[in-house]
């Protein structure tokens, strides 16, 4: 995600509500039931009597939701590097048949209040339920919405202003993990450890997995924590330049034991830490900045996507850009085996923008990256040439993009509004379609599937929605 620091971007009003005619029509309202607009939180048997799951008041309203939905695609300005990069893909591609309901709504949680990083380069213009708000400043971290985690259906982290923050939804508490706003400084020694650790930092990225947090700073900071010990295990900044930030963080087992986790960054690095003694174990450097990095289930390759129209599927141990080898077996008359082979260049060409996200199928062979031009593409390691499938979002970026464990999903969230949840075993043809109203700040599965958690955020609309996926059930009557 390269950075644009001209000062003179920049504006002592960094909000400036819109006031032409275009869009008077936003209401300006409270909860009904709770005048300092917080309202109180929504739950299923609620939401099937007629309460919005948000609990925004629609009754009484000058506008319908309908109404409201109808002026929001309207007006709703995507976020774009390369200029007319959605409208170009609006026209190119359609949608997916919608309608199908994996997940269903279960809880949305008023008390918890996840934000992401509004740090900016130019005039983006933000989407809020109560108002349409033009930020002048440099651009950073609004792009990046990996801010939310769950490490089982009942426990989920999420980025809350200056703070990381635990809800579990057992007990509908929610307690303070880690506070950024003040002095954070280790409480192990370890090489390349800056003991002294680091005051104010504004959290960019974040991951949570088996009892390890990893979060990532504006400005190169590096935070590690192991969830059941007090205090921070380790803090570092990773990057020295004036442009610095880190745009990713994957926790995973490495094939040699133990864990490992790597960072995305914006100085066109992707670097790879073990979480023993916190020591980097590689650090491949690629042609532009690099703004998600993914491994495969086999640990072998990583996707790489970032300020490039396309993206790389790299050799996990070399960083170097892969050759896909392909093998047929001719069967001649006399059946003896005939092998060719091929190479092809492991670059994968389609997107029209910077793409912002990717991830693996469980089964290795498929990747899915997710990109400003409103579509999430699918890609097949064994015929990199043109994607299996484009999925084309509703009116803005697609931010996230994850599988579930058993990969028969694929969820791809955009940066407002909409979460979209595909069929994977259906060729991705069939989707539920989740909408709401709000930015996303983040997705997440539980590690069994069973818990969807989204993040949005909202002036007076903030809070943490739980969807929970549906089984159905059969059963044979046996009879003599």
């Amino acid at each position: 995600m390269a950075e644009d620091w001209d000062i003179s971007d920049s504006s002592d009003d960094v909000y400036e509500e819109e006031t032409d005619d275009e869009i008077e029509y936003i209401p300006v309202f409270v909860d009904d039931e709770d005048q300092n607009g917080y309202g109180s939180d929504t739950s299923a048997a609620q939401a099937r009597t007629g309460k919005d799951i948000q609990g925004i008041p629609w009754r009484g309203m000058r506008l319908t939701k309908e109404q409201y939905r109808h002026r929001r695609l309207a007006q709703y300005e995507n976020y774009e590097d390369v200029p007319l990069s959605g409208e170009t893909a609006d026209k190119k591609y359609k949608q997916t048949s919608k309608g199908d309901n994996y997940y269903e709504f279960f809880y949305n949680s008023r008390s918890v209040k996840p934000t992401f990083d509004h740090f900016q380069v130019c005039t983006v213009t933000f989407c809020s339920f109560n108002h349409v708000i033009s930020i002048n400043c440099r651009k950073k971290c609004v792009q990046l919405r990996n801010m939310v985690w769950a490490t089982s259906k009942h426990d989920v982290y999420v980025v809350s202003d200056d703070s990381i923050m635990h809800w579990s939804s057992l007990s509908q508490n929610i307690t303070e993990i880690l506070d950024f706003s003040g002095h954070v400084a280790p409480t192990e020694k370890h090489e390349g450890s800056w003991l002294e650790g680091f005051t104010q930092i504004r959290i960019s990225t974040l991951a949570v997995k088996d009892n390890f947090l990893v979060a990532g700073g504006s400005d190169g900071e590096l935070v590690c924590k192991k969830l059941d010990q007090e205090g921070v295990s380790f803090c570092t900044r990773i990057i020295y330049e004036d442009i610095a930030l880190t745009t990713a963080i994957e926790i995973y087992d490495a094939m040699s034991g133990g864990k490992h986790f790597m960072t995305s960054n914006n100085d066109c690095g992707v670097r790879v830490y073990d979480m023993d003694g916190f020591q980097l174990v590689n650090h491949f450097h690629f042609p532009w900045p690099v703004n998600h990095a993914s491994l495969s289930p086999d640990r072998k390759l990583i996707a790489v996507v970032g300020d490039h129209l396309d993206g790389l599927l790299v050799d996990s141990s070399s960083g170097k850009a892969r050759t896909c080898e392909y093998k047929y077996i001719v069967l001649p008359l006399h059946f003896n085996f005939v092998f060719f082979f091929w190479q092809r260049a492991a670059t994968v060409e389609g997107h029209l923008d910077y793409s912002f996200a990717s991830a693996w199928h469980p089964d290795g062979r498929i990747f899915a990256t997710g990109n400003q031009d409103k579509t999430c593409r699918l890609w097949d390691i064994r015929n990199l040439a043109t994607p299996v499938s484009v999925l084309k979002g509703n009116m803005a970026a697609i931010r996230l993009v994850h599988f579930s464990s058993d990969g028969q999903f694929l969820v791809a969230a955009e940066a407002v509004d909409f979460v979209h949840v595909y069929n994977a075993k259906l060729n991705y043809e069939k989707r539920q379609e989740i909408d709401f109203f709000g930015e996303v700040s983040g997705v997440s599965l539980s590690p069994d599937d069973e818990t969807l958690y989204i993040g949005v955020w909202d002036p007076s609309y903030s809070s943490l929605l739980q969807f929970n996926k549906r089984h159905w059930y059969g059963y044979l009557d046996s009879f003599v």
